[in-house]
């Protein structure tokens, strides 16, 4: 078993090789022409002005937390309590650290990639499409290998450490102290995910809606227009909130996807005894690692050529890699796992159920991002409809896009749904657990699709403001426009493993308490419930509202430069727009409104269980139910508006500057938020409040 840790934490540092290899090739293509590099130097140095503003204030809270933590496990240690240990709050910081990294790195190549794609245009659709995917790739192997690389680097320490335990002695009760300790790691990760993903959608849908509104709107100007003093701002949003905020968002359900397995599979009674258990534990950590391995080799077929479909040749990529991981799902387990065992009171499991269960979540995963394109893309019928609806004003736009939503929570629950029976049915709470595992081991080169979007929306963006070439353009557009499809899809992943990894972690919980039954007609149970139905849409709230109050402040600045700078509007080119000035809004903005809504996923948990382990058992329930509906609602609302948007501006129902197009950039608009920042910070609120219970669960139990 040690053996298999140290291939784990190997693995993560190839990862990391392999993605500075690609940062290296990224680095050493062209920028092109001055003019282009000097816009995209705006872009670069907003985006990483913003990450230093955040992490500057991030970085008091992850100490104080962390402390705080440390604090209180060393007091409860100190009265004789076995689980609990100070050494969470250095989990916590750890992890922390690297999800900030994970982002900051993925932001840094994606920033330099989007120019060099811009300028790869020029020679062709093909070219492009590869310098886009590796700066996704970059990021996505980030993210798994500093997760990977991570929790087997602390599993080891931690495990040899006669301070806490020695784990690979055979004694569970040391094991079981280690992924205590462990558990921390996953909080301080969804901790900076959390603020990175409100920070980054508040920045970007502020910049966003205010420069559509005034620009594009009143104005009548086109998108990315450089009159438009807050183009810059929106596409240093795009990097901040749709490559940092995904990357910190998945980096974290990976990490608690894996550690809520890892607990899980401590109530495992075998053959073989602890040795079994240990093999248990170390199984997610196995298959996450030959997911790096499987990534890497599929990125290598995403190819297209001139005039062909880039979104085939994306599919192929993650399709390849689903299926790669099928054999060595069971392979793994088959090898580490030989016999029957009951786990967790669930009689009869064995080695296929495991590898079942796992494979159950990874098709899961496919199903949803299926179902989710067919609700966002832009030549499927739901976005037609939202299109066709656009004919009657913005009204219409705005109730067929609420509609559409609301339906596309249908088949994607369902599917969760029969994920979770399956599972169960495989392998008990464990298969639950490692279905969360399987929908997740492919994040490597799903993530790289999903970041390689918003590096295809800045080259498009550049493009445009460095006025080059039509077919520059007409080739960034086709990469954009399947950008839009695959940011829908990766929401949809997202909040997808969110539910389950949230399930896992409930019943991780639920073993550290001791919890066997949750009495609905309880009142503590009853008042946790609805508490925690209540959390994602007080949440949201928040979220929509500093949107709409920094997109005013970003309103009214365009409009004061439009009114004051002389020649600007009119395309002078003496007339230079203050893009700085507007970047500042987002930013501050941003970094203000931040804290409130992450602050309360963290401290309503801890108050509540304080109160009652019931309750808040009742209260991480009743947040998963109603933020898995509000997440996934949101997120396809948005993206189908944003894409009805794009399939009027194609030449549909009258075009750009039709009645139609103006209710359809009404919609958009409406969306944007949605799509961008509460629908996404949703998902992690989810993994934020199942993860304090379970770090607490030492602490009330």
């Amino acid at each position: 078993m040690l053996v298999m840790v140290l291939l784990a934490g190997c693995t993560g540092l190839l990862g990391l090789a392999y993605a500075a290899w690609r940062a290296h090739w990224i680095g050493a293509q062209d920028p092109g022409e001055a003019s282009l590099v000097r816009i995209a130097g705006f872009v670069r140095t907003g985006a990483m002005a913003f990450l230093k503003r955040q992490y500057s204030v991030l970085a008091v809270f992850v100490l104080v937390a962390g402390g705080a933590l440390a604090l209180a496990n060393a007091l409860g240690a100190g009265h004789g309590h076995a689980y609990k240990n100070p050494l969470v709050g250095v989990s916590f910081v750890i992890g922390a650290i690297c999800s900030a990294l994970a982002g900051t790195i993925g932001m840094r190549i994606a920033t330099i990639a989007n120019v060099r794609t811009t300028h790869a245009a020029r020679s062709g659709l093909d070219r492009a499409l590869r310098v886009a995917f590796s700066g996704g790739m970059v990021m996505g192997l980030c993210v798994v290998s500093l997760a990977v690389g991570g929790l087997a680097l602390l599993l080891l320490i931690y495990g040899h450490w006669k301070v806490v335990a020695d784990v690979f002695s055979g004694d569970t009760r040391d094991l079981n102290k280690v992924l205590t300790v462990l558990s921390g790691f996953a909080l301080g990760a969804s901790s900076i995910a959390l603020f990175a993903r409100i920070g980054g959608g508040i920045y970007t849908k502020a910049a966003d809606v205010g420069a559509d509104l005034v620009g594009k709107v009143e104005a009548g100007i086109p998108e990315d227009d450089p009159r438009n003093p807050a183009v810059i701002a929106d596409l240093v949003g795009d990097n901040v909130g749709d490559v940092a905020g995904m990357g910190a968002d998945l980096y974290e359900s990976f990490v608690a996807a894996i550690i809520g397995a890892m607990v899980l599979g401590l109530g495992a009674v075998a053959m073989g005894g602890a040795s079994v258990t240990l093999a248990l534990t170390i199984l997610p950590l196995a298959i996450a690692a030959a997911g790096i391995l499987v990534s890497i080799l599929s990125s290598l077929l995403v190819r297209t050529r001139e005039g062909g479909n880039p979104q085939t040749a994306l599919t192929i990529g993650t399709s390849v890699a689903a299926a790669a991981m099928i054999p060595i799902v069971f392979l793994l387990a088959h090898v580490l796992m030989p016999g029957t065992m009951t786990i967790s009171g669930h009689a009869g499991v064995t080695a296929n159920g495991i590898a079942g269960a796992t494979v159950v979540g990874l098709v899961a995963g496919v199903l949803v991002g299926l179902v989710t394109e067919y609700y966002c893309a832009k030549d499927r019928s739901p976005v037609a409809s939202i299109a066709d609806a656009s004919q009657g004003g913005p009204a219409t736009n705005i109730i067929a896009g609420l509609a559409l939503g609301m339906q596309s929570t249908a088949v994607p629950v369902l599917l969760i749904a029969a994920t979770m029976l399956a599972s169960q049915w495989c392998a008990g709470q464990y298969g639950i657990a490692m279905a969360a595992v399987g929908m997740l081991c492919t994040t490597g080169i799903q993530l790289a699709v999903d970041a390689y979007g918003p590096i295809a929306d800045n080259a498009g963006g550049l493009a445009q403001m460095a006025h080059l070439p039509a077919e520059v353009r007409a080739r960034t557009d086709t990469l954009d426009a399947v950008g839009n499809t695959t940011a829908a899809i990766g929401k949809g992943f997202a909040v997808s493993s969110a539910a389950l990894t949230a399930v896992a972690v409930f019943a991780a919980y639920r073993e550290q308490t001791g919890i066997t039954v949750l009495d609905l007609t309880s009142p503590l149970v009853m008042a946790g419930l609805l508490v925690g139905a209540m959390m994602p849409y007080l949440f949201s709230s928040m979220a929509m509202n500093a949107v709409s109050q920094a997109a005013q402040a970003m309103v009214a600045e365009v409009r004061r430069q439009f009114r004051e700078i002389p020649g600007l509007l009119s395309g002078d080119p003496n007339a230079v727009a203050d893009y700085e000035r507007c970047v500042d809004i987002s930013t501050a903005a941003s970094i203000k409104r931040m804290m409130l809504p992450g602050a309360m996923a963290i401290v309503v948990p801890t108050v509540v269980g304080m109160i009652s382990v019931q309750m808040l058992g009742g209260l991480v329930a009743g947040v998963l139910a109603s933020g898995l509906m509000l997440a996934i609602s949101q997120a396809n609302a948005g993206g189908a508006w944003d894409n009805a948007k794009k399939y009027i501006e194609d030449g549909h129902l009258g075009g750009k500057g039709s009645p139609a197009h103006f209710a359809a950039v009404t919609g958009d608009t409406v969306g944007d938020p949605y799509k961008d920042t509460s629908g996404p910070s949703i998902n992690i609120l989810i993994k934020v409040v199942s993860l304090v219970s379970l770090v607490i669960a030492p602490l009330i139990s």
